[in-house]
């Protein structure tokens, strides 16, 4: 095993997609991630729609680089076992609500008795004060409470075939659980932290993250109040969005009135923003006035708001960027994506074709910088992922296996604990243990 977290052992008790995005990510660094699971697997091992009895895609995506041992922490020699391993590692995660962590004596109190230097990284859904403490949260709970799916969430609801779901009201952003991701980037960030401070001092700590702080960070700049620019939306929300509520107008009679309220950077979103050409759609990306520039003289288009008396609050201004937008429009559907990069690249102008993300897997830049990496899994075959999303001069990070089997390491894992193969049996027999 390379990467530069080698030697380092991390115990992982959480499930589902936060906590186990940390653990692949730790890994990919060179941890060795043992995942502790009930007997019967983790929840994600069923899936959506689950490949065999304890396999699935979600968690074959989520799991990688990780070997699992299967304990029954309900039984005297299901936690007897863990805190031996506890004793031997580095790092434990988390994403259990206090009062199961503490029947299952997972709880960090107790896991410092038994390894006072350990790192202790928890996942909560909202934290563990004020009023939500304690209640139960997701990803999809967190992009409605913090404004993610109001502000990016679109209205047309789901379709298949005549079926529509879901309409009149914003739609999960299904891309990705960007919230679970995020917090899984921020415990790993968090840990990497805490093993520096550890090996500095010799002490180990415990941290804290929720899914509901890294749905708030992850918006920070629509989020950031400044006093003497307060925008329109945040006007609208302080002063009438109460009104519209308390009078009983639907979400999207209020939307609507928000949609109004929110500023739009017309000026900028010319020159950052999909374009439908003559046979795919391209995206432009300025954020810069030379750019912008240059965008417009590939364009063939005069641009009077790059003019020095140019006023943008003008009202013949705002006119004059709408209708500039819809000319530009004409004139990218005149050409092929094909030819409008060629164009725009030569002037070094930031644009890209729109996609589907499973092209990824067989684009010629995805392969180029070895992002997409193949494993062997006992049930689905080949599997194509991501891999590694760092590349280290001295230590590289590897993509050490694929997601484990039910069970698949506990003799394995227990072996090295120094427990002996008729103890381990015995546990087995004894139902405290899943061998596989």
């Amino acid at each position: 095993m390379t990467g530069p977290l080698q030697g380092i052992r991390v115990i992982e008790f959480s499930q589902i997609v936060a906590g186990p995005v940390s653990g692949v990510l730790l890994s990919d660094l060179g941890a060795d991630v043992v995942k502790i699971e009930p007997p019967w697997g983790e929840p994600a091992r069923a899936g959506i729609v689950p490949l065999s009895e304890s396999e699935s895609r979600v968690f074959i995506s989520l799991n990688r680089g990780k070997r699992s041992v299967c304990l029954d922490l309900a039984s005297d020699e299901g936690r007897s076992v863990v805190h031996k391993l506890i004793s031997q590692a580095d790092v434990v995660t988390v994403n259990n609500r206090a009062d199961v962590l503490e029947n299952l004596g997972i709880d960090y109190e107790t896991l410092r008795g038994v390894k006072p230097d350990i790192i202790y990284a928890e996942i909560t859904a909202f934290g563990r004060e004020g009023p939500f403490a304690g209640d139960p949260g997701y990803d999809l709970l967190m992009q409605g409470l913090t404004g993610i799916m109001a502000s990016e969430g679109v209205f047309g609801g789901y379709t298949s075939g005549d079926l529509t779901l879901n309409d009149g009201v914003p739609r999960y952003l299904t891309a990705t659980p960007m919230v679970d991701y995020a917090t899984g980037y921020s415990v790993v960030q968090s840990v990497c932290a805490a093993l520096f401070y550890r090996e500095r001092t010799g002490m180990g700590q415990k941290i804290e993250t929720s899914l509901f702080a890294n749905a708030l960070t992850i918006q920070t700049p629509s989020l950031t109040e400044v006093e003497n620019s307060p925008t329109p939306a945040a006007v609208f929300v302080k002063e009438e969005l109460p009104l519209l509520r308390e009078a009983g107008l639907t979400y999207a009679e209020i939307d609507a009135v928000y949609r109004e309220r929110r500023t739009i950077p017309v000026a900028h979103l010319i020159y950052y923003r999909s374009y439908q050409t003559a046979d795919q759609v391209l995206t432009l990306g300025c954020l810069s006035e030379p750019l912008r520039k240059k965008a417009a003289d590939c364009l063939g288009v005069e641009d009077i708001r790059f003019n020095d008396d140019w006023d943008p609050t003008a009202e013949e201004s705002i006119q004059f960027a709408i209708d500039l937008s819809h000319r530009i429009e004409k004139i990218i559907l005149g050409k092929t994506a094909a030819e409008w990069m060629r164009i725009f690249h030569a002037a070094g102008v930031p644009a890209a074709p729109v996609l589907y993300v499973e092209e990824m897997l067989d684009h010629e830049q995805s392969q180029a910088v070895g992002m997409i990496i193949e494993q062997r899994h006992p049930v689905g075959g080949r599997v194509r992922t991501p891999g590694p999303l760092s590349k280290w001069s001295e230590s590289p990070p590897v993509a050490v296996r694929t997601s484990p089997g039910r069970g698949e390491h506990t003799r394995e894992v227990l072996s090295e604990a120094g427990y002996s193969d008729a103890e381990i049996q015995g546990f087995h027999d004894a139902g405290s243990v899943r061998t596989g």
